[in-house]
């Protein structure tokens, strides 16, 4: 049996004095302070004194390995006993070869797909526990942070894509009710009902202002408010309907 050590640096890579200090702080804080997590890269070892670990770069694969505890990129932070593996030196060569297959550099993610990820799926391979789950706790807020994002934008398109749908449906149904009405032949006010262009306007008014189609006891009313029109109309003295003087 070999034992699995885990190698933890605080990550100061960015090039920056004040960044690398603020990373620094960040994990005394967080780490040491409250015992949350922070920003750490991490690194395994097993079988000899080499170290691996996970990074990016453009073409082939982003596993690594370097001499344990002194990997140049960061500074080292401690490093904690994870426990013995039953594997073989020939087996965890094979384990090796088989992530440097899967894990290739240009796929690395700093949320979702990281030095850390990679030290989970190496040491749970080799039979051991993962990380502490204090390693890797804020890139894993992160990334279900970014998951809730994508879902709940997800969920708004699908519920407009359903409004649309339904307010095309309503729009149909309504303006089918419209052309199917019966219109009054005598009737100079129904005159337009049954007509495309009156059916769209009435739609729009009806959906811009919010107003309700006439019920069927409003229809009469107006029915029979125009028949007496007509009949006042009819029984009106000549000269009312006349230009010319009598």
């Amino acid at each position: 049996m070999a034992e699995v050590i885990l190698h933890i640096y605080d990550v100061t890579n960015s090039g920056s004095d004040k960044t690398n200090n603020t990373i620094v702080q960040i994990n005394k804080i967080f780490k040491d302070g409250i015992g949350l997590g922070g920003i750490f890269h991490s690194a395994v070892q097993v079988y000899g004194d080499e170290e691996w670990s996970f990074g990016y770069c453009e073409q082939g694969t982003g596993v690594f390995s370097c001499p344990a505890a002194k990997n140049p990129m960061y500074t080292y932070r401690e490093c904690i006993v994870i426990g013995k593996t039953t594997c073989s030196i020939f087996e965890v060569n094979q384990i090796l070869r088989e992530l440097s297959r899967e894990w290739s550099g240009c796929s690395y993610d700093l949320l979702s797909k990281n030095c850390n990820h990679f030290c989970d799926e190496f040491c749970e391979r080799l039979g051991v526990p993962k990380l502490p789950g204090w390693v890797n706790r804020f890139a894993n807020a992160g990334d279900t942070a970014v998951e809730i994002a994508e879902n709940t934008a997800l969920r708004l398109r699908q519920a407009k894509a359903e409004i649309v749908s339904a307010s095309k449906v309503a729009y149909r149904f309504l303006a089918g009710i419209a052309s199917t009405s019966p219109v009054a032949p005598d009737s100079s006010g129904n005159s337009n009902r049954g007509n495309p262009r009156f059916q769209a306007t009435w739609f729009k008014n009806l959906v811009t202002s919010g107003a309700k189609p006439s019920s069927s006891t409003e229809l009469e009313d107006q029915d029979v408010a125009v028949t007496e029109q007509q009949q006042q109309n009819e029984e009106a003295p000549l000269w009312q309907n006349s230009r010319h003087d009598i």
